[in-house]
């Protein structure tokens, strides 16, 4: 019934209070609780009226604590709802329960609802593991505090709550969930922060259905609200998605965001990779929104009306916005509708033109760089803390630790600005260094503002040093002052009435101003004074009076502290220079810390190259063997593979591909020397596997997989074939193998890597004697013998000892009986195959002579090789 869960009903069940006068019945929604305390302090009110509770329940039955909890629950029903109260925040029905699991915590019934707590110092401990299995949580504040409310009119009523942040995987931003303990150096930059895993993108999606075409367009747009990044990409994508799979998985998003009538292979498709990342211990967030948002009508809408608002400098112009693809133009106005949800809707309104700068940035050769990039690996992690700020969800402490860092990065760049005007070529990365002292300026202010220590220890009462400029602070502190003083003049009075001269206050457990007495003198202690604690020598009291200017003192100061928020809010709203500070660390860290400068011509050059986990297994004792690889987008494109099975083909154009890969991405590469060219895509056919629920055979995967990598390849990509056309008849295999690699090697003059068993396809090196070239997995070879004796006529299989070294030239076999060997075959299947295989070796070379003799050594020399193939089978 209502929002109770049937595990809390069975708990319900025959329960009933021992408490209760006789003829009161189970204890229920109803009856349950009547007339006790409310969790807040004050006395439960019967008669609060609620419109939210939930029908068949009576809404009498409820606390105010419990009503409260339904109100907001009703506005957010698919977030756990931690609330806050006093010292610790409480979940209520199914959110208790789920939070208990999830956070192995003991969970009970309080009232009405299931409850379990959380101490408040702990809430980005537990919302971060919440959040890690998928939940969307909220957090409800405390808007009160207990000293205002109990001076107030209001003082028996329930706290005023509300949400005050929504947090899910990709959205963890701000000081409940990113807390700063301690700032061991600020200026070495040493501290301990809450970080996330770079990969925490929040990732939305839009298909787009092209009926005359019959083709689906699908829009992405993934961003990283922490950080500011934000990607975007349109492309047409089959039945398998293959492309959206290998995006998804490059992005590696903690949230995605679709539509409710998502189509079904694309949700299968993320089903299968939500499942998997289960697996791995961290699940992706699945958000399904209404369909209608990701319609282009109403999301070019949501854009013009978000856009056309907004005053930020460095923001997106809404032009620019406006003439991005319908699809990607679908998915941002959902993301805003989404992000605004977290108040972190801004994040899409800076990035504008990296990308240009960037190239621009990389082609500057000064021997600058390497002082810049030192003084920024001393650098905290600026573009998360800087998101933060500009999100106005950063703490005390990392505004501060990012100031002084900031503040430090200026003065050193200052020294630096002779070299810099000097030695750079490039105008946009020196215009960006020369700008960079005079707009990070501002943080020398921030310091002089900021009290270090209350920064540090985040007390937000004592932060700012200079109240000029906050007189709402400056009359607040007058007025506590003015308190202060009436506390201590009161001591004369004290004295004089305990005869002590040279008495004073003491503290103690928190407690201020305490008139502590020994108790040998307790007799002379006025009968008004109020013990509030003792031991066995002294017993400590407060007068009327100090009690009434204690708790005057508490009202100012809570109130100093709602006063120092807003301030520090209205402080975080006017910090102007964020937009340049996120250009800036991305254009830096971005371009200095790439290295050396990638070549742009369309090569692939890999001296000694090693497979990076193969490698890693083998470990230090045993030798990997290394390999060249050389392919020159105008010379040699295009390397055939031949060689025995279980020779390290395969193994050789993975680590070709993981090479490039890692190069890409700027990381190092397992290689004595690597030279690599932009590649827009790697395109792999490797392994054998069916599709059963498909009605597709091993042979028709392949084709379907080869298929969509000759429509994708351009020129600028690196395509890798692990022997196409093996899954049918030979002449079929062969035809369908040459045609193929032919066409990549004619057409699309991809960088290509080719492995076959077929030889006649060894015979385009000639046919294109300038971008192929024959190469074979080095081996020794025991060749088989014949017997003599005419008794069995048995012939013994070939033993091979692979050498794992990519040598020119083509194999003339695959030797596939040595396989058999070491599978352990039976020796007499061996010997039978062996005999078989060399009576078709001796009917195969009889056709190539007699062939041969046919034409004349000019004529052989140029057929085709679907000439030879004939030939040959």
């Amino acid at each position: 019934a209502g929002s109770l869960s049937s595990s809390t009903l069975e708990r319900l069940k025959g329960f009933v209070c021992p408490s209760e006068p006789q003829g009161r019945g189970p204890l229920g929604p109803g009856n349950a609780g009547g007339g006790s305390e409310d969790a807040d302090g004050g006395p439960e009110d019967a008669g609060v009226s609620v419109t939210s509770a939930p029908c068949g329940i009576s809404k009498s039955g409820y606390t105010p604590l419990e009503q409260q909890y339904l109100q907001i629950k009703e506005q957010h029903k698919d977030a756990l709802l931690a609330v806050e109260c006093g010292y610790k925040y409480r979940f209520f029905g199914e959110d208790a329960e789920k939070a208990a699991k999830q956070l192995n915590i003991f969970c009970h019934l309080d009232h009405n609802f299931m409850t379990c707590s959380i101490p408040t110092h702990r809430l980005y401990v537990h919302v971060r593991r919440l959040v890690s299995q998928g939940y969307k949580v909220g957090v409800v504040k405390q808007t009160e505090t207990s000293a205002i409310k109990a001076s107030g009119a209001n003082k028996n009523t329930l706290f005023t709550r509300q949400l005050s942040a929504l947090y899910t995987k990709s959205t963890l931003v701000g000081e409940d969930v990113n807390p700063v303990h301690s700032l061991v150096d600020v200026e070495e930059g040493e501290c301990d922060v809450v970080t996330d895993p770079p990969e925490s993108y929040l990732l939305c999606l839009s298909e787009t259905w092209d009926k005359p075409r019959k083709q689906l367009t699908i829009g992405l747009v993934a961003v990283q609200p922490s950080t500011g990044d934000v990607l975007l990409d349109c492309f047409v994508d089959g039945s398998t998605r293959c492309e959206l799979e290998g995006r998804v998985l490059k992005v590696n998003p903690a949230e995605i965001l679709v539509p409710s009538d998502l189509s079904d292979s694309s949700h299968r498709l993320l089903q299968s990779i939500v499942t998997a990342s289960v697996q791995a211990g961290d699940g992706v967030r699945i958000e399904k929104r209404e369909s209608a948002q990701f319609d282009f009508a109403s999301a070019m809408n949501t854009v013009t009306e978000f856009y056309c608002h907004t005053q930020d400098s460095g923001s997106r112009p809404l032009s620019s916005i406006a003439s991005l693809e319908s699809p990607v133009v679908c998915c941002l106005g959902p993301l805003i509708h989404y992000l605004t949800e977290f108040n972190l809707q801004r994040v899409l309104l800076s990035i504008c033109e990296r990308q240009g700068a960037v190239c621009e940035i990389l082609e500057s050769d000064s021997v600058t760089l390497p002082s810049v990039r030192a003084l920024l690996f001393r650098l905290p992690d600026l573009e998360r803390g800087v998101c933060s700020i500009y999100h106005k969800k950063c703490s005390t402490q990392e505004f501060y630790l990012i100031s002084s860092s900031l503040s430090r990065l200026g003065v050193e760049l200052q020294a630096l600005l002779p070299s810099i005007q000097s030695q750079l070529s490039s105008s946009l990365l020196r215009g960006l260094l020369l700008d960079t002292p005079e707009l990070l300026a501002p943080a020398h202010n921030f310091l002089k503002v900021l009290n270090e220590k209350a920064a540090k220890s985040g007390d937000k009462r004592e932060l700012f040093c200079d109240l000029s400029g906050f007189p709402v602070l400056q009359e607040r502190r007058v007025e506590i002052q003015s308190v202060l003083t009436e506390i201590q003049d009161h001591r004369t009075e004290v004295r004089y009435t305990l005869r002590t001269p040279t008495l004073d206050y003491v503290r103690v457990s928190g407690q201020e101003f305490l008139i502590e007495v020994k108790n040998s003198m307790v007799s002379v202690v006025p009968s008004d004074w109020v013990k509030i604690s003792s031991t066995k020598a002294v017993s400590r009291y407060q007068s009327p009076y100090l009690i009434g200017r204690c708790r005057s003192l508490s009202q100012l100061r809570e109130q100093l502290l709602i006063d120092s928020q807003k301030e520090w809010t209205n402080f975080l709203q006017y910090v102007s220079f964020i937009h340049h500070l996120q250009y800036i660390n991305f254009m830096l860290l971005t371009s200095i810390q790439s290295g050396e400068r990638v070549d742009g011509d369309r090569q692939i050059v890999i001296r000694d190259g090693r497979h990076p986990v193969i490698d890693l297994l083998m470990g230090e004792h045993t030798q990997y063997v290394p390999n060249n690889t050389e392919l020159q987008g105008d010379g040699r494109r295009t390397l055939i593979i031949t060689g025995p099975n279980m020779g390290g083909k395969s193994s050789y154009i993975r680590q070709v591909a993981l090479v490039s890969i890692m190069a890409q991405v700027g990381s190092y590469v397992p290689a004595t020397e690597a030279r690599l060219g932009i590649l827009d895509g790697i395109y792999t056919r490797m392994g054998a596997s069916d599709s059963i629920y498909k009605g597709r055979s091993t042979f028709m995967e392949e084709l379907t997989e080869a298929s969509e990598i000759i429509t994708r390849a351009t020129e600028r990509s690196l395509v890798i074939l692990d022997e196409l056309g093996r899954g049918t008849s030979t002449h079929d295999g062969i035809a369908i193998a040459y045609a193929t690699l032919e066409y990549f090697i004619r057409d699309v003059k991809s960088l290509t890597l080719f492995v076959t068993h077929y030889p006649p396809l060894c015979e385009l090196e000639k046919v294109y004697p300038l971008h192929v070239g024959n190469f074979h997995m080095a081996f020794l070879l025991n060749e088989p013998d014949i017997a003599t004796d005419g008794s069995a006529g048995q012939v013994q299989p070939e033993f091979i000892t692979f050498l794992y070294q990519l040598t020119e030239g083509a194999a003339g076999q695959s030797y596939g009986l040595n396989v058999a060997r070491l599978a352990e075959i039976p020796e007499a299947v061996l010997h039978i195959a062996a005999r078989k295989a060399q009576e078709l070796k001796n009917i195969v070379d009889a056709r190539r002579y007699t062939y041969k003799d046919t034409h004349c050594p000019k004529q052989w020399d140029t057929l085709s090789a679907e000439q030879l193939s004939l030939a040959f089978c």
